[in-house]
């Protein structure tokens, strides 16, 4: 980061930041159950998905997951590319279950078992697993006051070079806050939040004027 004095030279413009790791509260794990039935026989399609959906439920459940923390879409359908060759039309049949817990780690642990109950006849993949930070907005406004430390720190330093001293914040904005992967370099003008690991880092920027004395 930065520092420039303005055309003044009474002010100089500096670009602060602050980061810290967090752990993952929150976990959102997508399932999705699939079937194929042709017209003929969507009765019996959407008699499949009813059983995988049962299957599943019932893993979730004897895993130690709460009824509370599972939900399912309703059943949607809709028809696969169709040959132009005498053959019927078939038809996709989806749904999603979702399972939201503050138990990061047994959803976690539950994730690896669906492709188990391909054993038991039922068709479940994992559509996503996506962990959160409940604590960011008040995490967010700690760091935006080391970030404003960091930017008097870094302007202190430039204004040695002068032989000036730094005074009072003349002006502070907030840049977006990056929520990272460890070690992550995947920062965007727009921000970020990375889902993927259970470890994160956080980080904010913040751009602050000092009056020069």
């Amino acid at each position: 980061y930065y520092g420039q004095l303005a055309n003044s030279k009474d002010v100089l413009s500096v670009t602060g930041s602050a980061k810290t790791n967090v752990t993952s509260d929150q976990a959102k794990l997508v399932i999705s159950l699939s079937r194929t039935a042709t017209i003929g026989n969507l009765s019996y399609g959407y008699g499949q998905v009813a059983s995988d959906l049962s299957l599943t439920k019932t893993m979730l459940q004897n895993a130690g997951v709460e009824a509370s923390s599972i939900t399912e879409s309703p059943v949607s359908m809709y028809q696969n590319y169709y040959k132009d060759d005498g053959s019927e039309p078939s038809y996709q049949l989806s749904q999603i279950i979702t399972v939201q817990s503050n138990d990061v780690n047994k959803i976690t642990e539950v994730s690896k078992k669906i492709p188990e109950l391909a054993a038991q006849g039922a068709v479940a993949t994992v559509q996503s697993l996506e962990y959160y930070y409940s604590g960011l907005p008040d995490l967010r406004i700690s760091l935006l006051s080391d970030a404003i430390k960091d930017a008097k720190s870094r302007a202190e330093k430039i204004a040695e070079g002068t032989g000036r001293r730094v005074g009072s914040v003349q002006e502070a904005s907030s840049g977006v806050v990056q929520v990272l992967s460890p070690s992550s370099i995947d920062i965007s003008d727009y921000g970020n939040y990375d889902t993927s690991t259970i470890e994160k880092e956080v980080m904010v920027t913040v751009k602050a004027s000092f009056r020069l004395k």
